[in-house]
């Protein structure tokens, strides 16, 4: 067995040892050597781009088209919407200075302090500010509108604590920013794309979510509502893995965004924003994975299928070669990546060991005996399962498996989430059960200083009031004994 999975800490004995080693001997990224940042290497960043072209179709299905704005936000354009600056002033990263020079007496290279900026610049934690200060160019009436547009970019928020993919001071996301010219159009669309991340974040990645708005204290600054897609990890925390924004006319007002409606009346237009970022890197590896590395559901696999092949001559490997390069040609028609491993300078149980850290979801092992036999060795890496089949119609064998494998995927994660899914109308019990995870719906009567001292003492916070979950009958709040508004998804979360 290679030496990456002899050292892989087990889930059981370390689940954030797990994450952090895993990360890294799968090389999906590393700590990079400016503070808090991450380097995604190409294998990490492959899965990624699988993300960025799903989710870019879907997002170009319902109208939404591509644009690119500034990195760099001048300080002032914060100050125009107060909960938006107050949400993020403590996570900017400013640009003070245009230039640098060589120092003449010590040596080296010092900031030139005739250089400063007469207004400093914000590296963008988001970019409403510089969106709708660019939109009240583009908005006069009506027929400008809607506006809908999408950014890929990186973002930056400065962090104290890091994790990689989960938390990191500079991070890769898409940013969604709509213009609208009523508020219905606008709720709408809000309700439109957190439905687009859900159903890709189950159909693609295989990761069941629960769908719900943040309450006041959680939604995003400078937002009216805020709809959240929250996953399970296998630890029992909850991972936040999109976000819809409802923004009202706070922008619009902020930014003077007027336009002639209809009636030739002068109304302020109406915003949404909504996003998800390589945090749903993290929700793929944390949902999937196992103490042998990396499970990937095939959608996203780099490689879906490697071949590998035994022999011990440079004859017994032509005639392998022979017999593979057909299935190769055919597996490439169906749409399906492959490689062909015939690298000699690694022995074939380094490169199994290896590719099941991968996460390749099928191998395939061909030897001299299965070419004069008409065999092949199969496994699928989500259940370590080995069975040998026919070469004769392999490919479409492969195929269905790999279909198998993702809806295995899923099925596996959804059964975990609906385990760990209670009603618990009892704060002592709740504060029992908290430590070991899970997702609790609970009574809550909508005031903060119940969320707030639900936070302090277990460490868990509410993630969204719920779609789907009934919201009648509710009794008393578990903690004040006031009367319930909702009942609500509460977790420890990453």
């Amino acid at each position: 067995m290679a030496k990456e999975l002899k050292n892989l800490t087990k889930r059981s004995e370390n689940y954030s040892k797990w994450y952090n080693e895993l990360v890294v001997k799968a090389d999906l990224a590393e700590q990079a050597d400016v503070r808090g940042c991450m380097t995604i290497k190409p294998y990490g960043y492959s899965i990624w781009e699988k993300i960025q072209r799903e989710l870019d179709n879907r997002f170009k299905e319902t109208g939404v088209q591509n644009a690119y704005f500034p990195l760099l936000i001048p300080k002032s354009f914060f100050g125009k919407e107060a909960d938006h600056v107050e949400g993020f002033a403590k996570e900017c990263a400013i640009v003070t200075h245009y230039r640098l020079k060589v120092d003449e007496e010590q040596g080296g290279i010092v900031v030139d302090p005739a250089a400063r900026l007469e207004e400093e610049y914000i590296i963008r934690p988001t970019s409403e500010t510089i969106i709708w200060n660019t939109y009240k160019n583009w908005i006069h009436s009506y027929r400008d509108l809607p506006i809908l547009c999408n950014q890929w970019c990186n973002v930056m928020r400065w962090e104290m604590r890091t994790r990689l993919f989960l938390r990191t001071s500079e991070f890769l996301w898409q940013e969604g920013h709509t213009a609208h010219a009523t508020r219905e159009e606008a709720e709408e669309r809000t309700r439109m794309m957190i439905k687009v991340y859900a159903d890709f974040v189950e159909q693609f990645m295989a990761i069941p979510v629960i769908q719900g708005v943040k309450s006041e204290t959680e939604r995003f600054a400078g937002a009216i509502d805020t709809y959240t897609i929250e996953a399970m990890m296998q630890d029992g925390k909850a991972l936040q893995s999109g976000t819809s924004h409802f923004l009202g006319q706070n922008f619009g007002k902020a930014f003077d965004v007027q336009f002639i409606d209809k009636d030739n009346t002068l109304q302020y237009a109406w915003a949404t924003s909504w996003g998800v970022s390589t945090r749903l890197m993290g929700a793929l590896i944390m949902t999937h994975s196992d103490d042998n590395g990396l499970v990937l559901p095939p959608n996203l696999a780099p490689i879906q299928v490697v071949i590998v092949p035994i022999y011990k001559t440079e004859d017994d490997l032509r005639a392998i070669t022979e017999k593979v390069n057909p299935i190769i040609d055919e597996l490439k028609k169906a749409g399906i990546s492959v490689k062909f491993d015939d690298d000699d300078k690694r022995r074939p149980g380094f490169k199994f060991a290896d590719y099941e850290l991968r996460g390749v979801p099928v191998r395939l092992v061909l030897g001299s005996r299965d070419v004069e036999n008409g065999t092949v060795e199969v496994m699928r890496r989500d259940t370590l399962e080995k069975e040998t089949l026919p070469i004769d119609g392999i490919c479409e064998a492969v195929g269905k498996l790999l279909t198998d494998i993702q809806d295995n995927c899923y099925a596996k994660a959804k059964t975990y989430m609906d385990q760990h899914i209670y009603e618990c109308d009892n704060y002592n019990e709740f504060k029992q059960r908290i430590a070991d995870g899970g997702f609790f719906l609970c009574p809550w009567d909508g005031t903060a200083e119940t969320e707030a001292k639900i936070k302090e003492e277990t460490q868990a916070t509410i993630r969204c009031i719920p779609f789907g979950v009934s919201q009648e009958n509710l009794g008393n709040d578990m903690v004040s004994g006031q009367p319930a508004k909702f009942r609500a998804l509460i977790a420890r979360a990453y």
